[in-house]
Order: C-alpha cells, then structure tokens, then sequence
C-alpha cells in the first residue's frame, strides 16, 4: 500500500508528519504501533520532544482535542463517530458532542483573492465589507458586509486551500482505516474503511456551499407561515460553491442571557418558541436543523427566532418517522417485543442475535423513567442511560436518528438554561400524539392499503406466468442451484491438511507391514545377517515418521 502518492508527495509527508505528532502530543502514539507504523513514527515523528498533556485529563477529552487541533476532516470525522454511538463508550459520545469549530482566520488578502475569482472585484460587488471576520470556524469565516443596492448581508466564505487538505486528509484517513482493518482483528466488524468513505461523500457536500443555500431555501418555504420564525434570505447572484450570501440577522444571540434580560426578552417565552421550532421541524416536516448549538440562533428585536447556519442538517423519511413512532408506542406500553422487532428492522441487530440481556436491560431503562412526573425525567440523563445501553450492546442505530437525539438534547440543554424550571418531556407529549395520531389517519390508511392491494394484484396477474417458466426449467434441468461460502478456505485448508497427514501415515504404516513381512520371510539379499530391503523399509518409514511428527509440532496442534 502507497502511503504517500509520487505526485502529492511532500503534501503527504508533511500532513502526515503532523498527524503522528498530534496525536503522540496526546497520548495516542500507541495507536499506530498496531497499524504496524512503528518505523514510520520515528521517521515522521519526533514524540519524545513533543509537549505531552496533563495526565489527569480524560482519554475521551484528549481525543476531543486532537481532533480540534487537526481542523475540518477530523472535527468531522468527530461528529461522525458521535452518532455511531455502537462504535464508542457512552463518554466519547458526549465529549465528541463538544467539539469546537473554532481556528484562527487567515490573512484578508487570501479571501479577497478567493471573492475576487468566484464574484469579481470586491469593490464592484460590495460597497462596504469588513476585513475582520465575524465567525472563524475551520471550514469557513463569515464577514459582514453591504451589497450595492445597500443591503446588509453575511458572506460566508470557504477557507482557501481548505478542499486539497480535506483531499489529502481523507487519502491519509482511508490508508489508516485499511490499516485498522488488516492490523487490528477486532475493528474490521465497525467496517473503518466504508465510515471513512461515508464522511468522504458528507464532505464534499460540505464543501459545495450551494447545497448550504439550498437548505435554507428549503427552511423558509417551511416556516413562510410562521410568525415566530425567520429565517435569512439567500442572495444567489453572490453565491457559489465556496461563498454563500445572506441576509444579515438584526438580533441578539440566545446564548447571551443577560443581553436578552436587559432588552426586556422573557427567557419562558423564548424557551417554548424555541420548542416549537424544533418539534415542528422533526415531526411536521422530518427535516430539521442538526447543529442548534446556541450560537447558531438569534433573537430578532421583534421577538422571532432566527436560525443561522445551515450546513448540517437531518432527514427523516416516512419510513423512519414510522419505525420512530413504533418505537415512542412501544416504550409507552413497554412492549419490549416490539422494541425488539424495531429494532431488527433498523438493522441495529440481527435477527438471530441473542437479545436475553439487552431484553432485561431495555426493561429495567424503561421501568427507571415510568411513572415519574414530568417535571422529575431529566431528558439528558435519559438520553445518556440509552446511549449506555446502545454503547454496551454495539446497536447500529441509523446516523439520522442518533442526529435526531443529540439535536433534542441540545435544544434541551439551551431550554433549561432560559428557564431552569423547563421540561422538555411535557412539551414533547402532543407532537409524539400527533406523530401516533397520524399513523392512525383514515387517508393515510386507505392509501397504504391501495398500495398492498395493488401489489397483490400485481403479484397474482405474474404469478401463474412465473410459476410456469419455473416449471418448464425444472422439466429440462435448467435449474441450478449455486452456492457461495464465506470464510470457509481456512477450514477447507485444515481439512486438507488433515486428510494429507493421515494418507501419510497409512503410506508410513504399509512400508512398516511391508518390511516385516521381508524380514519374517528371510529372503533377498542380507545385510548384517538381516534382509536389507526389510532393513532398508524400517529407515524410510522412521524418517517419515519423524518428519510428520516435527510437521505437528511445529504447527502446534497435536
């Protein structure tokens, strides 16, 4: 395996080099001794001299901060792993949620260069524009600016140069992942390479802001009845795959509490419009916005809520929305055969699997919340005892759903800190009826009923054709039956190697019987007053039998 391509060799060998330090400078060199990479680290890296940090701090946390330091592909793969909570301990999932998008901006000129390639000359497009960014995350900065009809808007510009280290990073990413799974038995069932290959595809849509505006576009049709929502217009003509422009929120952002206190904002109200917003989001539309941190979301002077950023956002089709409401039923009636049954469906497990402890334990979580008072559930608590559970049990619950529950939680999180008096549960209570209501929909029904009849139909008008065909195929011994096997060549070379040893040993043996024979017959030519060929038998079968026996010694199994 080439870990450094010919053509973007020095590329690699620098990134790489930083990559080893990195993660040596935080406690994980040990990591790519079981890749097999020792002799690569003392070529790429110099970990002894590296400032090493505190050992009072978490493993989770010094991964957290690895990540951080290592930029956009690996604050990514950070959030991946967050909602592949079968992959990681309850904790990492948590520190992971922490992760911070925040570097240092790079020089002005470089932007302006970038503005000047996709839009023209700055000064022409803008009459005023900020050299100081408003936002330096690692994928892109914000500025403010004014557009020449004067309108005040944001321009989100990509990082320069940030598409070839992504490039190069996920190359790297992919060599390691192939790595793991030849070096480290035991990750090759998470499939490393094909979650590497899943946040390759996450990030060049990432990378194409036009698909960032297209979200928004998506948000405002959705809310364009809400009075209590706004969301920014999108200005096109200034916008392309590496720069999106927007309208420029007038607001205060909800994370700063004392600023909406002294502008006269009631905190209560701001928490119930803020769970409008997100309930309506998830279970009207099933498409919501999956990074609510508060910085995210302003306040507009006029009292309406006003999300901002739109790169990650969540989908739920009808199907999931189905699954996600047998799933609310069955903890309501604590169905822990339906669970179950869900759970098969979702692929989280398989249905042979052995369920008797993950059935005790999903009894036990769902016996712990029922019957409390709203006011006592603490939804956070309740989302990290099933995190446990999921962790402990490796369940593969879809990426979708794990986004869902970390964007309730969030949302959470911010509510209480508007009003520590809040509770979530009591305000999910009607949306989760509603979602169980509209399962129930006579319309609904009837169109999922005209949808089985007519596969019915269908599947009797072809029937009797394709059963005739079989028929024929059968009667002219065209029907073969082929058989594919996995992992059976190791069984098969060990069946061989058995069968050999023992044709071996009856060869050994019948030169044995045979050289007895010659020696109780006394015939033929003597040697030492012995039949020589008898004598001569006895050496071959003993050398044989010597080298069949060093054969099982050396492979260890007697």
């Amino acid at each position: 395996m080439k870990l450094y391509r010919i053509d973007k060799g020095y590329r690699y060998l620098n990134r790489y080099r930083e990559i080893v330090a990195v993660f040596g400078k935080y406690g994980f060199a040990h990591i790519f001794d079981r890749l097999n990479l020792a002799l690569r680290i003392r070529i790429l890296g110099r970990l002894s001299k590296q400032k090493k940090t505190k050992p009072s701090m978490t493993v989770a946390a010094r991964l957290r901060l690895a990540l951080e330091e290592l930029g956009p592909t690996f604050i990514k793969v950070g959030q991946l792993l967050s909602t592949r909570s079968f992959l990681l301990p309850a904790q990492f999932i948590e520190e992971l949620t922490k992760l911070q998008d925040k570097v240092k901006p790079v020089e002005f000129e470089q932007v302006r260069q970038l503005i000047t390639r996709e839009l023209g000359d700055l000064d022409k497009v803008f009459t005023h524009f900020e050299t100081i960014p408003m936002a330096s995350a690692s994928m892109a900065l914000a500025y403010k600016a004014s557009l020449r009809n004067g309108q005040n808007v944001v321009v989100k510009v990509q990082r320069p140069g940030l598409k070839r280290l992504v490039d190069v990073d996920m190359d790297i990413l992919h060599d390691l992942a192939s790595l793991l799974e030849r070096h480290v038995e035991e990750s090759r069932q998470y499939e490393p390479v094909s979650i590497i290959d899943e946040l390759r595809r996450t990030m060049q849509r990432e990378l194409d802001f036009t698909n960032e505006a297209r979200n928004i576009e998506s948000f405002s049709k959705n809310f364009e009845d809400n009075r209590d929502v706004y969301v920014p217009k999108v200005f096109w003509e200034q916008t392309t795959a590496h720069i999106v422009t927007l309208e420029y929120i007038k607001g205060i952002k909800i994370s700063k509490i004392d600023t909406l206190r002294e502008h006269g904002f009631n905190l209560k109200k701001i928490a119930n419009l803020g769970t409008r917003f997100i309930m309506r989001q998830i279970f009207i539309y099933g498409y919501f916005h999956a990074d609510p941190h508060p910085g995210n979301l302003f306040m507009t002077y006029d009292g309406k809520i006003a999300p901002v950023d739109f790169g990650i956002v969540g989908r739920l089709d009808d199907w999931l929305m189905a699954k996600i409401t047998d799933l609310l039923i069955a903890a309501w009636k604590r169905d822990i055969d339906l669970i179950l049954r869900v759970l098969v469906d979702l692929g989280a497990i398989s249905l042979d699997a052995e369920t008797y402890m993950l059935r005790y334990e999903l009894s036990d979580y769902l016996n712990r919340y029922y019957g409390l008072p709203l006011s006592k559930i603490n939804m956070k608590l309740l989302v990290n005892d099933g995190f446990e559970i999921i962790s402990r049990h490796r369940l593969k619950i879809p990426s979708n759903m794990m986004l869902l529950v970390k964007t309730i939680g969030t949302y959470e999180d911010l509510a209480r800190k508007l009003d520590p008096d809040y509770n979530f549960v009591k305000h999910l209570r009607p949306y989760i009826k509603r979602l169980v209501l509209r399962r129930l929909d006579p319309e609904k029904l009837a169109y999922e009923s005209s949808k089985s009849l007519r596969d019915l139909a269908t599947l009797a008008h072809m029937a009797p054709r394709e059963i005739e065909l079989i028929l024929r195929r059968i009667r002219r011994g065209q029907i073969a039956m082929e058989l594919h096997h996995h992992g059976l060549d190791k069984i098969t070379n060990q069946v061989d190697r058995s069968f050999n040893r023992l044709s071996f040993s009856l060869i050994i043996a019948a030169i044995t019987v045979a050289s007895s024979l010659i020696m109780m017959l006394d015939k033929g030519p003597l040697f030492l007053g012995y039949p020589f060929f008898g004598i001569f038998g006895y050496i071959i079968a003993g050398l044989l039998g010597l080298g069949l026996i060093v054969n099982i010694l050396k492979s260890g199994r007697l």
